[in-house]
């Protein structure tokens, strides 16, 4: 019989491309996911990575229990979220940041309160450092949002590349001061973009103060300033500002989610796996 958490490693491993990626969203570390593998393969007798330094390849066995293993966790989640239905009862009090404030994630948000009758789900969209600290104050149940450089404890989802966005039409040089499209504090963005510019010496103000991702695309694509954003939120007409035209290079951005200690963990399991459906389309 296969562990069935094995088999979660063994998919979360090939859909995320290598192991330390895999560790990120399993919370596991590395040498954990690596073990994990290790297992399975000598379960089955057989290898089902080819591994080189920079990539993994499925083998021809691989593959085929790849397609097992998919059906399987899938027949599990569905046999779990069937028989705890009824378990889920209340109010669940969800923090997102702008980047999630999207229909696609609302809709799935909303097929998972039409499987639980009994549960009801609330929306609160804001900047994720506010939200956390709505979260402590027992205001929220879940956040979930992305930070820069943080320890702040929480389950990583994904990272990706903070980028200075500005309108794709034709520019001789950057204006000086440089203008920026920044969020309130505490924003993690606002905060890496600032703190990066003061290192490399570059003057800037703040030509507009924005509350939604609406504002920030609106101020880049007109060219009226340059605004930090994941590199998923960039829309057409937008281009990437780097080291070439004199910027500095801006940390990642990590998407993570947070949760209370006394949130029900197979709710938090659910909502994860909605989030990270979503993120993987946004990628």
């Amino acid at each position: 019989m296969f562990d069935s958490v094995l088999l979660k490693t063994f998919v979360c491993v090939v859909d995320e491309g290598g192991f330390s990626r895999a560790a990120e969203r399993l919370h596991l570390t590395q040498s954990a996911v690596s073990g994990h593998l290790r297992r399975l393969e000598e379960q089955v007798g057989k290898p089902l990575l080819t591994r080189t330094t920079r990539s993994q390849q499925l083998t021809p066995d691989g593959e085929r229990l790849m397609a097992y293993a998919r059906g399987i966790l899938a027949l599990n989640r569905n046999a779990w979220a069937e028989l705890t239905r009824s378990a889920f009862q209340g109010n669940l009090r969800v923090g997102v940041s702008e980047e999630f404030a999207d229909a696609r994630l609302l809709r799935e948000l909303q097929e998972v309160a039409a499987q639980y009758p009994g549960l009801q789900i609330t929306v609160q969209v804001g900047i994720p450092g506010s939200l956390l600290v709505l979260m402590k104050q027992g205001e929220l149940d879940v956040v979930v949002g992305s930070l820069c450089e943080s320890s702040e404890p929480g389950l990583a989802l994904w990272q990706e590349p903070l980028v200075w966005a500005w309108s794709a039409q034709p520019m001789t040089t950057l204006p000086a001061p440089l203008p920026l499209a920044l969020f309130p504090e505490p924003c993690p963005y606002r905060e890496a973009a600032l703190s990066r510019l003061a290192q490399a010496g570059i003057a800037q103000r703040t030509a507009m103060l924005c509350t939604s991702y609406a504002a920030l695309h609106a101020a880049a694509l007109a060219g009226f300033a340059i605004a930090p954003i994941a590199r998923s939120q960039l829309v057409p007409g937008l281009t990437v500002l780097g080291a070439e035209h004199g910027l500095p290079t801006l940390p990642d951005a990590e998407f993570r989610l947070f949760s209370t200690p006394d949130a029900d963990p197979r709710l938090v399991e659910v909502i994860t796996q909605v989030v990270v459906r979503y993120g993987a389309s946004l990628r």
